[in-house]
């Protein structure tokens, strides 16, 4: 496999690591991109970025990367917070009326940073077509039920974020979300970065599928287990309602849609970049960025069924667990996207590190192809 790209000799051996990923025949297309104290020592791509195998992947090949997204739109929202248009402990409805329906006046924008606000997922099942119709996917959230007492335990919530984050943004902003979150985030920092890409930019996205007969990890056969066996259950709700979360990836649809918690679309490059830009304190003051790394939740998850730390919107590391941890310092901070993808920061070694593929593998949360470069990448600092 011939990989493309940068990458300074110091950190050679990720750069194999890399190359040796594609000595599965199932791994089809990826970038990786590092960032240390602002300076880029590896920027790498390789493989293809189609379904037919016949496109090869490109340093501008924009990758979904799922629940990556999530941390941009937390940072939109802080720098509201910044500027006095939304405050953390405010009761959401104060901003948007019709949420304080179904027992939800006391929310506040931190319970739903911090996944404690009970709402991971819809009860009533909804047709496929309503995952794209903003309006009637937050007049449900509107409409529902915590399914617990919000700010007594913590459960991700997988896409529901992104219309309750979304709404919130929108109502402050005046324009749609995705538009604001990129406005906020990716513009100041010239990012290759998108929620809610134009028809002209869908030559260059990477077609996502699944890699095949690897079950992961205990944690990930746990939730499959759930979702097979229990259909109405809070966790399957979370990934299959609308029925269409989990079928939609590659449908022209979700790639136009504004969905901030589930479809940015971008490269290694914007990814490290954002993370670079949190270092550097471009994107945030020193303290809300300690806000936005400070641990709101820890334990088990009642979503994921296996133990989550969550700043607000961020996934904090957990050295202990081994699904859990990115694979470099203790105060590493971040988020993964469904199926590898992975954006992080480690603040104690000036680390922005981003690996994104179209080969979705089975695990939860961390993906051992990521770890298993930040470890090497450790060893080379």
């Amino acid at each position: 496999m011939q990989i493309q790209g940068y990458f300074d000799l110091r950190f050679e051996a990720v750069k194999e690591a890399f190359a040796a990923l594609f000595n599965d025949p199932q791994e089809r297309g990826a970038a990786l991109c590092v960032q240390v104290d602002g300076e880029t020592v590896l920027d790498l791509w390789a493989g293809v970025a189609d379904k037919d195998g016949e496109q090869a992947w490109h340093s501008d090949t924009l990758a979904n990367l799922f629940s990556c997204t999530k941390t941009f739109t937390a940072v939109a929202a802080l720098q509201l917070v910044d500027e006095g248009k939304l405050a953390l402990d405010r009761p959401v409805a104060q901003d948007w009326p019709e949420f304080a329906q179904a027992d939800k006046g006391a929310i506040t924008l931190r319970q739903l940073l911090s996944h404690q606000a009970g709402l991971p997922a819809l009860r009533e099942m909804l047709p496929p077509e309503a995952l794209y119709d903003w309006q009637a996917m937050t007049a449900a959230l509107e409409a529902e039920q915590p399914w617990w007492q919000p700010g007594s335990g913590h459960g991700y919530a997988p896409i529901t974020y992104g219309w309750l984050l979304g709404e919130l943004i929108r109502r402050v902003e005046g324009c749609g979300p995705g538009e604001a979150i990129v406005r906020r985030t990716a513009t100041p920092l010239g990012l290759d970065f998108h929620i809610g890409l134009h028809d002209d930019e869908f030559p260059r996205v990477a077609a996502i599928g699944r890699k095949k007969g690897d079950l992961g990890d205990a944690a990930a056969q746990r939730l499959l287990r759930c979702m097979m066996s229990e259909p109405t259950s809070m966790t399957t709700r979370a990934f299959t309602n609308p029925p269409s979360i989990m079928t939609s990836t590659n449908k022209p649809e979700w790639r136009r849609m504004q969905q901030p918690a589930a479809n940015g679309h971008g490269t290694a490059r914007a990814l490290a970049g954002f993370y670079t830009g949190l270092l550097q304190g471009r994107l945030l003051n020193a303290a809300l960025l300690a806000e936005l790394t400070r641990e709101h939740a820890c334990g088990e998850d009642r979503t994921l069924l296996t133990q989550t730390r969550f700043g607000l919107g961020c996934m904090l590391d957990q050295p202990q667990v081994a699904n859990a941890t990115y694979g470099l310092g203790p105060q590493a901070f971040g988020h993964p996207g469904a199926g590898g993808s992975i954006g992080f920061a480690d603040p104690q070694r000036g680390v922005a590190f981003a690996f994104v593929t179209n080969s979705l593998g089975p695990y939860v949360l961390m993906d051992p192809r990521a770890q298993r470069l930040a470890r090497l990448l450790g060893e080379c600092l």
